[in-house]
């Protein structure tokens, strides 16, 4: 079923394999019709992943990139939409030379071939299938799995089943019966799973193993327990003390390049679980309710990021999910407990008073502020209003007829907008910002992050297709993910600054148009935004820089 962790233990394999010296690359299938994740709500389908190269992604992709801490691009990610809009742009073309198209082979031969261009270069693919078995929507994609194994032969495909065991509460008993299911279905695709990843709220033990075994003849060894974790990064070293990818090597005939060594790992996952202190952040954002219920995975990749600073600093991050509308409605009294805030990403007016109050809180009483894209917009909004005397001061966003428009969309983005094309037309992926002197780029050097940002600044200057990325650089330079269409707006920067805001940090056009990307104030214990995704780039033991910055701020 969704959400039942398919992506971590993808995730958590291709990070066993790595660390047995292997090359892993990941892949997710996801088989809706949407061309990719950019027009779906994070309410829908959880947050938007970005990539350096411009992709709107299944949230997946930012597991793979947290656990093996490689980029990887959007091509990784397969849909139903890209398939057959491949495959429906071809035949009008004429490539198929009069053939009748059909779903066999043309469907499973354009899967493949996707599959196929993500493997280049790599030892080992991971590819994980999305939806649940029994739809009807990936069993083009099952089809396709079943065929590598025909052409690649049994050696070389191995196939892990996800399941899950509910505990009745009212039983107090561990089910097998839905695993028992949805394997035999799984067996009706001509899929017969080499390993079983049996997800619970506890441990799977033996009497349940032996049933599965029974009712669905997978060797027990083969049956392995995944349950609920305080952490997702310690899932790897769970897997592992079933010997897990000892057995994955053993079924593909291959061996170890090298000896496992997981105790950077193992310490970074204890520090999570065991902190020498604790601090309590407020997130306050929009996605936060479905129905009756909370959405953490709406900023799943804030979650993580604030996780990852804080194993590195050794502080526990306790994070309370603050609805904006709610703060419009009760006031700023919610907040008042906390270490920190943070506003992140968010479209349109709802509950955009509510981050107001909440970002003007945290600068008048010097409380710790990190803000995310639509946060660093709303910083700015509030300090137009609130210090620079610029009464009405909004985004055209959310007023289109604010007398100061501070944040303001770009020319060319209102074209595209005309055209009502709102589907990857955004300023999308990563671009350079170069920074000067002050809270940021001190965090940049800090963590690393700024020579090793260098570096890819050599290689983007290399691919012509991407340049545009680099912009006009002034170094030091660093570059990180953006998924936005609106700026702060060029005619305000100079009247913000004479009021003391910093714009730290600011990428260049090829016209000269300077789009500002870091905002920071100076006297404030931490009070910094960015028009980026930083949380993007954190990776547990490489966390974010000002990610790190902010939480080292709270713990103090």
């Amino acid at each position: 079923m969704s959400g039942v962790g398919k992506g971590v233990a993808a995730a958590s394999i291709a990070k066993i394999l790595q660390e047995n010296g292997f090359s892993v690359n990941v892949v997710k299938i996801d088989p809706y019709i949407n061309y990719d994740a950019g027009t779906l709500r994070p309410t829908e389908h959880g947050e938007v992943w970005v990539t350096d190269d411009g992709g709107e992604i299944d949230q997946d992709l930012g597991n793979y990139e947290r656990f093996l801490g490689i980029d990887i691009p959007k091509k990784n990610n397969i849909t139903t939409g890209q398939i057959y809009k491949e495959i429906i742009d071809r035949e009008r073309r004429g490539e198929y030379l009069g053939q009748t198209v059909e779903y066999i082979p043309h469907v499973i031969d354009e899967i493949k071939r996707r599959i196929r261009e993500c493997s280049d270069g790599y030892d080992i693919l991971i590819v994980e299938i999305g939806g649940t078995v029994g739809e009807y929507q990936n069993m083009p994609y099952l089809f396709a799995a079943k065929s590598f194994g025909l052409e690649l032969g049994w050696e070389n495909v191995c196939h892990v089943f996800i399941t899950y065991l509910p505990v009745p509460t009212h039983i107090g008993e561990m089910k097998t019966k839905p695993a028992q299911q949805s394997v035999n279905l799984l067996n009706e695709q001509g899929i017969f799973p080499d390993f079983v990843l049996c997800r619970s709220s506890v441990a799977l033990d033996d009497v349940r193993k032996k049933k599965i075994q029974t009712m669905t003849n997978i060797s027990i060894d083969s049956i392995i327990s995944a349950p609920d974790i305080k952490t997702i990064y310690k899932i790897p070293l769970n897997f592992e003390e079933e010997s897990l990818g000892e057995k994955i090597l053993r079924r593909l005939r291959l061996k170890a390049a090298k000896k496992p060594d997981w105790t950077r790992w193992k310490k970074l996952v204890s520090n999570i679980e065991n902190p020498s202190g604790r601090i309590k952040i407020a997130i306050v954002g929009k996605y936060v309710d479905t129905g009756a219920f909370t959405l953490a995975d709406s900023y799943i990749s804030v979650n993580h990021a604030l996780g990852h600073a804080g194993a590195s600093l050794g502080v526990g991050v306790e994070i309370g999910w603050v609805d904006a509308k709610q703060i419009e409605k009760s006031g700023i009294g919610i907040l008042k407990d906390y270490d920190g805030i943070i506003v992140p990403v968010g479209f349109g007016a709802t509950g955009v008073e509510g981050k107001i109050t909440a970002i003007k809180y945290a600068r008048e009483k010097n409380i710790p502020f990190l803000g995310l894209c639509f946060g660093l917009q709303l910083a700015v909004v509030e300090y137009a209003r609130s210090v620079c005397n610029l009464a009405g001061a909004n985004s055209v966003e959310v007023n289109p007829k604010t007398p100061h428009p501070v944040i303001d969309i770009q020319p060319a983005q209102k074209e595209i907008l005309a055209q009502n094309m709102y589907g990857g037309t955004m300023r999308l992926g990563a671009y350079a910002a170069s920074l000067k002197k002050g809270i940021v780029l001190d965090l940049y050097k800090k963590t690393g992050r700024l020579a090793r940002d260098k570096e890819k600044l050599e290689q983007l200057k290399k691919d012509e297709s991407q340049k545009f990325r680099l912009g006009i650089i002034d170094e030091p330079a660093v570059l990180e993910r953006h998924r936005h269409r609106y700026e702060v707006n060029p005619k305000y920067v100079s009247v913000l600054e004479d009021n003391g805001l910093f714009f730290s940090g600011h990428h260049t056009r090829f016209d000269r148009t300077k789009l500002m990307e870091f905002i920071e104030l100076p006297k404030h214990k931490f009070f910094v935004a960015t028009q980026s995704h930083p949380e993007f780039k954190s990776r547990l033991g490489d966390p974010s820089p000002l990610f790190f910055g902010f939480v080292d701020a709270c713990r103090k």
